[in-house]
């Protein structure tokens, strides 16, 4: 290869990875698959030693992801730098040296930064770039296991791994009917779901947050109080003499950390003692070059039962001062490593790629191989995810290829290696034979059946408004929905409520009889009393799940007649739902067919609707003092609320009272706002200068009170 062909394959390169970065990174698709990327990684870093050359925007020069939601951004007070790597425990043992060390997971999560100040959680921020995240503090305080309050009064700055363990991730998969809606892997879900705009669709997600570093400690202006901190956690027989070292500050790469009575500040102590302070700490074990490999064999032999998903494992020098000292490169400290798993690999053949057609049209690929054992299991099969895959791979049918589990846990496609790149993707559905045409999303393709009338898809369409989050038609399961769709007796969704018509057919038919019939009746009599939001997540509007159905359905008083005439700006203005969820909304219900097919749904059913009686109050307590007030007090208002509160617990206490006075909160002001809550009406910031621009009120939290009161 000359100079020319590699500069080429360096842009290449550098270009790819960073499509696949920016998907994996977001939360959504996945170009390629870790082995892959790693090998192109690999490649990328072995030319630009060779050349000399590295472009700009070179995956191996950047970390993490560019900030693109419309979460606020936060500079981090230090750079976070990713790890350098390998997969060899040689090198680790190398590594360490004479040094002791501390082996712990790599967590395949977000990471995030926390802050807590005076004993409260005051800030929480991504990764993002490295250099600058996004502030999702609010969702952050709706992690399962994060304290909110510490016994620690002092500033407390660490790192932790938002992430979500496998019994979670495949509960919330079960509840999804549809195929190409179900999320890939637990990873992917995090990222989506503490990046929420909606902190109630973070909650329903159950992240968690393991702390795996203290960046920074400062105590608080009562010494002495910091130094009963210390005593109780380390010990009265190692806190002599504290009291004259408390203003001693040790460094770790970003930070400062307490002396305890040592001369060093240790990776092992730091962990008991935030542990202490409430926080799930990551499991580590206590290593030197020696005993490494039985260390990293005991988490090798883990990780088949470990709850939370890990990518490998992160080794650090326990003595934090001397890791500090060692300095670090343009992108990685010196004071740990990351060890990736070297994957267990086999050969098969490739037999087949099945296509399966999904409610949306979506033709997803899997592949089917010779049996192979992988980590203890016998693996035939393995998704390929999307056409991207499949033509990364260069597939053929009869090709020699090699599987293993990503993260031991997941069946993948390694490497092809035959590329006979004769795989034929399907001009035809598999269900109807419709036509199928490629579409891109994400820089992702994929293959879709264009036959709106495809049987595929109206099966999963039933599927998914029988299933327990929608409609909880209890019985109708997919096998027994498409001898009922083929027998011609349902067409469109209102039909489910006159199988009654059909009672000799349907007794008469293969899986039924007179018991199952009317199991089926009874199940469907009791669908009528449903609510709003069962109802539009049951429709399947594109990209709203059951949590922004909710929120939709509330915002309509979960009336239908309401929802069906929501518009954009309506959608826009409810928080969690963006430009492109409310485009997709305003789509479905301008689709006449559509509509009229929900309508035709919606006379059979009964839905709980939110009116209010005339008369009706509620009870709110403000500042200890207990109100009894109309239900329908702030009836059409529109709020907004931004800064700081020092009257109410927080801004969620002000939105709830808000909400349960018939008011709405929105996110951002626009010139449906009534109020804008801010108790600086002088700030510059955006919520204000938008609200003076619009003439709209900016009143305090006072003046808020007095509203509700008269």
């Amino acid at each position: 290869m000359d100079m020319t062909e590699k500069l080429d394959r360096i842009k290449e390169l550098t270009l790819r990875l960073n499509e696949a970065a920016r998907a994996y990174y977001q939360g959504s698709k996945e170009l390629m698959s870790n082995m892959t990327y790693d090998k192109l990684y690999d490649e990328l870093l072995e030319l630009e030693e060779e050349t000399g050359i590295v472009l700009a925007g070179s995956p191996t020069h950047k970390v993490g992801y560019e900030v693109l939601s419309e979460l606020p951004e936060i500079r981090h007070e230090s750079p976070m730098l990713s790890l350098d790597k390998t997969k060899e425990p040689e090198v680790l043992s190398r590594w360490l040296k004479d040094k002791e060390g501390v082996l712990s997971w790599k967590l395949d999560g977000l990471t995030i930064v926390l802050t807590y100040e005076n004993g409260e959680l005051t800030r929480a921020v991504t990764r993002g770039n490295g250099e600058v995240g996004e502030l999702i503090t609010q969702n952050a305080m709706q992690f399962e296991n994060l304290p909110h309050k510490i016994p620690f009064k002092g500033k407390l700055v660490i790192r932790g791994e938002a992430v979500i363990g496998y019994k979670a991730f495949e509960k919330i998969n079960e509840e999804i009917p549809d195929a190409d809606a179900k999320y890939k892997n637990p990873r992917n879900l995090c990222s989506g779901s503490v990046r929420q705009l909606n902190p109630q669709i973070t909650k329903e997600r159950h992240v968690r947050l393991i702390a795996f570093q203290l960046v920074d400690i400062e105590p608080s202006e009562n010494a002495d109080k910091a130094t009963d901190d210390m005593d109780m956690d380390i010990g009265a027989d190692r806190s002599k003499d504290i009291s004259t070292d408390i203003n001693r500050y040790i460094g770790t790469d970003a930070g400062r950390y307490i002396s305890t009575a040592t001369p060093e500040a240790f990776f092992t102590e730091q962990m008991k003692w935030l542990r202490r302070q409430g926080f799930e700490v990551v499991e580590h074990v206590l290593t030197d070059s020696k005993k490494i490999f039985s260390d990293i064999e005991y988490f090798k032999e883990k990780i088949a039962y470990n709850e939370y998903p890990s990518d490998g494992l992160v080794l650090t020098y326990n003595d934090l001062e001397y890791g500090r000292s060692l300095g670090r490169t343009a992108k990685f400290p010196r004071h740990s490593i990351a060890f990736k798993w070297a994957d267990e690999t086999a050969e098969t053949i490739l037999r087949e790629v099945e296509w399966s057609a999904s409610r949306t049209g979506l033709i997803n690929p899997v592949a089917i191989f010779d049996p192979v054992e992988l980590e203890g299991t016998t693996v035939t099969r393995a998704s390929l995810h999307n056409l991207s895959i499949v033509s990364e791979l260069k597939l053929g049918i009869g090709d020699k290829i090699t599987v293993y589990k990503a993260n031991m846990i997941i069946p993948q496609i390694a490497e092809n290696l035959m590329e006979s790149n004769n795989l034929d993707i399907p001009d035809k559905c598999p269900v109807c034979m419709g036509k199928t045409e490629i579409r891109k999303d994400n820089d992702a393709a994929y293959l879709y059946c264009t036959n709106p009338d495809c049987s595929a898809k109206k099966i999963k369409a039933f599927e998914l408004l029988c299933s327990r989050d929608a409609l909880n038609i209890d019985g109708l399961s997919e096998m027994k929905l498409e001898k009922l769709i083929s027998a011609g007796f349902i067409h469109e969704y209102a039909d489910l409520f006159k199988l009654d018509r059909y009672h000799d057919e349907i007794v008469a038919m293969e899986g039924f009889g007179e018991k199952s019939y009317l199991n089926l009746i009874n199940a469907i009599e009791k669908a009528r009393e449903t609510e709003g939001y069962r109802l539009l997540y049951g429709l399947g509007i594109p990209g709203i799940g059951l949590s922004n159905a909710k929120i939709i359905a509330k915002t309509a008083d979960n009336s239908f007649e309401k929802m069906k005439k929501l518009n954009f700006d309506d959608l826009n203005m409810i928080d969690g739902i963006g430009e492109v969820l409310a485009r997709a909304y305003v789509l479905y219900f301008e689709d006449s067919k559509k509509c009229e097919e929900a309508e035709h749904l919606v006379e059979f059913l009964n839905i709980k609707t939110d009116n209010v009686e005339e008369g009706e109050t509620v009870n709110i307590e403000i500042g200890g003092e207990a109100l009894s007030l109309p239900k329908t007090k702030l009836d059409g208002m529109v709020f907004v609320i931004t800064g700081d509160v020092n009257i109410f617990a927080n801004r969620r206490e002000v939105k709830e009272i808000i909400e349960n006075l018939g008011g709405k909160v929105t996110g951002s002001v626009s010139n449906k706002t009534t109020y804008l809550i801010n108790n600086d009406s002088l700030s510059q910031s955006s919520k204000n200068k938008k609200a003076k621009e619009l003439n709209i009120s900016i009143i305090t939290e006072k003046e808020f009170i007095e509203i509700i009161k008269n």
